[in-house]
């Protein structure tokens, strides 16, 4: 049974409730609408009833922090080559039955949540770990709303980017304001069916298709898609064919997707691994149906890992996993070869991280009195 709601240091108000007229309180961050009796948690774990008023009751603790390459997120399009410091916290308001950081994101122990720190605190670690920006990342971000736009608040003091690996399944109010304070995102675009989505995610596909085009429409935030590719449930041709259309009509051509490699995990056991010819034909697909960046992902693939020039075909960036090879782009991200634009967020030349993954604690960045 999930912990009851008590009053506690890490505990805080949270935005996005109503009280009903039954005595329960609901929550209006997701489209699940959880309601509430007193010390009830929401499926997501994180946000409960306390009192009268719904409460974020893992504000400043973390599951974990660790500098990774920016492509990990995935972002290839966004100041590429540089370190990003990444963190997340306990639970998620999905369900997904294949998810790939279930200790974490599924938990329901507040032991998991093993680190703590105030934005303050993260914001001057990225700074002197030479971040160039800082990710919400390992569960969804929009459960932890309040901690993730203040510790985006905090970076930004210092002239750090903030990025959110999210699933998109989020009511209209808070997305707007969490989106407010984000600098550039993935959007986890699961399946192109609301059966896959209701049936292994407990989730609604439309929900996810309204934020993406959100994002793309309202917002100047970088965003970029991936695709989780799972053998019998959402590979096929048809689907693939159905979804980077969509993508192109609804979104534009330069929103780059990322078809990643499944491997069973969690309650998904019973799947084999993503065959990479899979992935190629996705890329394919996508490349035909007028994607201009289309990208394999959880697989050694230098040609599907790179960046082509859309105007001549030029390799702009080249990529063994995490590690930048070729790098044929201006500062400001025009080809050298035909000066087309290649859009993302370019500043200078390419950061020298490489694949890198550096686990850190962040009590040695605490201020001192």
């Amino acid at each position: 049974m999930d912990a009851a709601v008590e009053p506690g240091p890490n505990v805080v108000p949270g935005r996005y409730w109503h009280r009903l007229d039954d005595g329960r309180v609901q929550c209006d961050v997701c489209p699940r609408y959880c309601k509430l009796q007193e010390g009830q948690r929401g499926m997501c774990f994180v946000r409960g009833r306390l009192g009268d008023r719904m409460v974020l009751t893992t504000y400043g603790r973390s599951s974990g922090y660790c500098v990774d390459p920016i492509e990990k997120k995935p972002l290839n399009h966004f100041l590429p080559g540089t370190s990003v410091l990444s963190f997340g916290t306990a639970g998620c308001n999905l369900a997904c039955r294949f998810c790939q950081n279930w200790d974490i994101s599924k938990s329901r122990e507040i032991d998991t949540l093993a680190d703590a720190a105030a934005p303050e605190t993260i914001a001057r670690a990225a700074e002197r770990l030479g971040c160039r920006s800082v990710a919400f990342t390992y569960n969804d971000p929009v459960i932890f709303h309040e901690y993730a736009i203040d510790v985006a608040q905090a970076c930004h003091e210092r002239g750090i980017k903030a990025v959110a690996v999210t699933a998109g399944y989020v009511t209209p109010e808070p997305r707007a304001e969490f989106y407010r304070y984000m600098d550039a995102a993935n959007v986890d675009l699961k399946a192109f069916t609301e059966r896959f989505y209701q049936r292994i995610c407990s989730g609604q596909l439309e929900t996810v298709k309204e934020t993406l085009v959100y994002l793309k429409h309202e917002t100047d935030v970088w965003f970029e898609i991936t695709n989780l590719l799972i053998p019998g449930e959402n590979d096929g041709e048809a689907e693939i064919e159905e979804m980077t259309q969509w993508v192109v009509e609804a979104l534009g051509p330069d929103v780059p997707m990322h078809f990643t490699a499944f491997h069973p995990d969690w309650k998904m056991l019973d799947k084999p691994s993503t065959p990479a010819h899979t992935l190629t034909m996705a890329r394919r697909v996508a490349l035909k149906n007028g994607v201009r960046y289309a990208y394999t992902g959880n697989v050694h693939d230098s040609d599907g890992g790179s960046t082509y020039c859309h105007g001549c075909g030029e390799r702009l960036i080249g990529r063994d996993w995490y590690l930048l090879s070729n790098w044929n782009l201006t500062d400001d991200g025009h080809c050298l070869g035909c000066g087309a634009a290649c859009v993302g967020v370019f500043d200078g030349p390419p950061g020298d991280w490489g694949p890198r993954r550096l686990p850190v604690r962040l009590k040695e960045f605490e201020a001192r009195a």
